[in-house]
C-alpha cells in the first residue's frame, strides 16, 4: 500500500534539501507494518523538557520516553475517537499510591520490575531527584509543578527504594492530576549525576541530547530541524508493550508538502493540521481526520488594560459586540471547534467551563457602547497575531479588523514572528489587541481563571486585574469540586469575567490530526503531543 513511486511529480511541491532527502528514502521506510512515520510542522528544540526555553513540540519526549507516577485512563467520545479520562486516575509507575485523611500526605509504591533503559531499578531516590530539579531550575516547569502545591525540595521524601512521599501545605485537587504532566517525569538520577557539572548540577545540557528515562520508547536518533527517531523499548514495565518498534517524526515546515505526504499515503499520521485541511481531508474520504475539541482552551481576543482606551469597560463591551463570530467560526476554524459567543445569560447558571459569553456581533449595540465611552470618536489600534498560529489568526484578524472599524476603531495589523511571540505577548505583555490561545493542562475553571485572569500570571496577556476574581482563585483553587462554596465561587468568576470582559472568547478550539486507515490507536491528550504508545499498524 505505500511503496510507491513518491518521486514522480514531486517537483510541484515546494520543499527543502532535509524534506527532499526525506521523500526519497519515505517509500521504504513506509513500506514496514513496524515503523510508523509521522510528520510536524514544528521544530522540536530540545530532549528535556525541564530545560529553559524547551517548546511545546518538544513535550511530547517526555509523554513517550519517560514515565510518570501516574497517568490517566480512556474515554471514548460522541463522534467513536478516542481521549484521555480526567476523572480516572491510574496508576503508571506507581502501582498504588494513598492519600492522608487531611489530604496533605500521599504515598506512593512503586512498581519493583520498574527499570530504567540501562537496566538500572527505578527508585524513590530517582522520583525525589527528578522532582527536586523540576521546582529547583525555575520556568514553565517549576511553575507547572507549584501548581499542584509541589514547590520545594523540603516536600519530597524517598522512604526507601520502593516508597516516594509528597508532604503538602494544604490538601489540593490539583496535586494528582499534576503529577500526569510530561513535566512530572522520573529520570534516571544516577546517569543525570554522572554528567552534572559544578556549572550545571542539574545535567541540563547532557539530557538536553541524552534522555534517559525508563519509558515505553528511546530516543534512537535526533537531528535538530530534521527528525526524531524513537525505538520501542521491549522492557517497558508500566503498560502494555508498544505494537510499533520503530517511529519516525519528521519535521516538515511546508503545509501543502505534509498534505501531500499523507495524501498519498507516503507517511502514517499527520500531526496538528489546519482547519481547512481537516475540513477537505476529511470530505475526500482517503485518510482518517479526528477533530478533539481541546479542553479547558480557547481561541480569544485580548484587549491589554494598559492601553488607555481598553480601560474603559464600555469600549472593551463594544468590541465584544462588534466581533464578528459566526465568519471567524466558519473562515477561520471552518466549522471546528465549539462556538463561544450567544450565550443565555450574563449570570451563567452551570459551571462548565469554557462556555459562551453573551455577546453576539450587534454593530447597532457596540457603536451605542461606543458613543457612551470616552474614546466616542474612536481610536487608533495594532491587532497583533502570532505567525506560527496564522493559518486561524490571519483571518481572523481581517474579520476583526474590518468590524471594528464600522464602529469607528481604526485597526492595523501586527504579524509578529512565533519566534518571538511568546516574549512580547506573555513575557512583556505589550500587545494593546491581540489574538491569543491558551489551554490549561488541569482541565479546571479555576485553573484557567488563575492563569488568564490573575494579574501577573502568565497567559493573562491582557494586564487584568480584579481584585474580587483574585480572592475567588485563591478560595478556589485547590478546593474540592463538591465543597459547597466550590460552584458559587466558579458562577460568580465567569460573571465577572462576561461583565469585563477583557478577554473576548471567540471559539474553544478543535486538534486536528490525519492518518492512513490502517492506522489505529490514537488518543487526544490535554498536552496536545501524540502519544506514540497506543498506535498500531494494521497488516495490509
Amino acid at each position: 500500500m505505500y511503496r510507491r513511486d513518491f518521486l514522480k511529480g514531486v517537483s510541484a511541491l515546494s520543499v527543502g534539501v532535509g524534506a527532499l532527502t526525506f521523500l526519497k528514502s519515505m517509500p521504504a521506510l513506509a513500506a514496514r507494518n513496524d515503523t510508523l512515520v509521522v510528520v510536524t510542522g514544528t521544530t522540536i528544540n530540545s530532549l528535556d523538557i525541564h530545560r529553559s526555553g524547551t517548546n511545546r513540540p518538544s513535550y511530547q519526549v517526555a509523554v513517550n520516553c519517560y514515565d510518570r507516577l501516574l497517568t490517566f485512563g480512556h474515554k471514548q467520545l460522541e463522534d467513536g475517537s478516542f481521549s484521555y479520562d480526567y476523572d480516572n486516575l491510574q496508576p503508571e509507575l506507581a502501582e498504588s499510591w494513598d492519600v492522608s485523611e487531611d489530604g496533605r500526605t500521599l504515598t506512593f509504591k512503586l512498581r519493583d520490575n520498574a527499570r530504567f533503559w540501562d537496566g538500572k531499578p527505578v527508585t524513590a531516590h530517582d522520583v525525589k531527584w527528578s522532582f527536586d530539579r523540576a521546582v529547583t531550575l525555575g520556568g514553565f516547569p517549576t511553575a507547572q509543578m507549584a501548581a499542584g502545591s509541589l514547590e520545594e525540595p523540603e516536600q519530597f521524601e524517598a522512604v526507601d527504594d520502593k516508597t516516594f512521599r509528597i508532604r503538602l501545605p494544604h490538601s489540593s485537587k490539583l496535586t494528582l492530576p499534576d503529577l500526569t504532566t510530561p513535566v512530572a517525569i522520573v529520570i534516571n538520577s544516577e546517569v543525570a549525576k554522572a554528567h552534572a557539572t559544578d556549572q550545571d548540577p542539574w545535567a541540563t545540557e547532557y539530557l538536553h541530547r541524552n534522555p534517559a528515562g525508563s519509558g515505553a520508547f528511546k530516543v534512537e536518533r535526533w537531528d535538530s530541524g530534521q527528525q526524531l527517531v524513537y525505538s520501542r523499548n521491549d522492557d517497558w514495565a508500566c503498560g502494555p508493550v508498544a505494537k510499533i518498534q520503530r517511529v519516525i517524526i519528521r519535521e516538515i515546515p511546508s503545509q501543502s508538502t505534509r498534505r501531500a505526504l499523507i495524501e498519498r499515503g507516503d507517511v502514517h499520521f499527520s500531526q496538528n493540521i489546519p482547519a481547512k485541511d481537516a475540513r477537505e481531508l476529511e470530505a475526500a474520504g482517503k485518510v482518517k481526520v479526528v477533530s478533539t475539541p481541546i479542553e479547558n482552551c480557547l481561541h480569544v481576543l485580548c484587549t491589554n488594560l494598559n492601553f488607555e482606551p481598553f480601560q474603559d469597560k464600555k469600549v472593551r463591551q463594544a468590541i465584544a459586540y462588534a466581533v464578528p463570530y459566526e465568519a471567524i467560526f466558519n473562515n477561520a476554524a471552518y466549522g471546528r471547534g465549539v462556538s463561544m459567543w450567544g450565550g443565555d445569560s450574563s449570570k451563567p447558571e452551570s459551571i462548565a467551563w469554557p462556555q459562551p459569553f453573551p455577546y453576539s456581533q450587534d454593530l447597532e449595540k457596540a457603536r451605542a457602547l461606543m458613543a457612551e465611552s470616552s474614546h466616542a470618536d474612536g481610536f487608533s489600534v495594532p491587532l497583533s497575531f502570532d505567525l506560527g498560529q496564522a493559518d486561524w489568526a490571519e483571518p481572523t484578524a481581517l474579520l476583526i479588523q474590518e468590524a471594528l472599524g464600522k464602529i469607528g476603531i481604526k485597526v492595523s495589523l501586527n504579524k509578529v514572528p512565533g519566534a518571538n511571540w511568546r516574549t512580547v505577548a506573555l513575557v512583556e505583555k505589550s500587545l494593546p489587541l491581540h489574538l491569543e490561545n491558551f489551554g490549561g493542562w488541569l482541565n479546571t475553571p479555576d485553573y484557567y481563571f488563575y492563569w488568564a485572569y490573575v494579574k501577573g500570571n502568565l497567559f493573562n496577556s491582557s494586564n487584568y486585574d480584579n481584585k474580587e476574581i483574585a480572592g475567588l482563585v485563591d478560595e478556589t483553587l485547590y478546593m474540592a469540586q463538591d465543597d459547597p462554596k466550590y460552584a458559587p465561587n466558579i458562577r460568580r468568576m465567569i460573571e465577572i469575567a462576561i461583565d469585563d470582559v477583557p478577554r473576548i472568547p471567540l471559539y474553544q478550539p478543535s486538534l486536528n490530526v490525519a492518518m492512513q486507515q490502517n492506522t489505529t490507536g490514537y488518543e487526544y491528550w490535554y498536552h496536545r503531543q501524540l502519544d506514540v504508545r497506543p498506535l498500531t499498524l494494521k497488516q495490509d
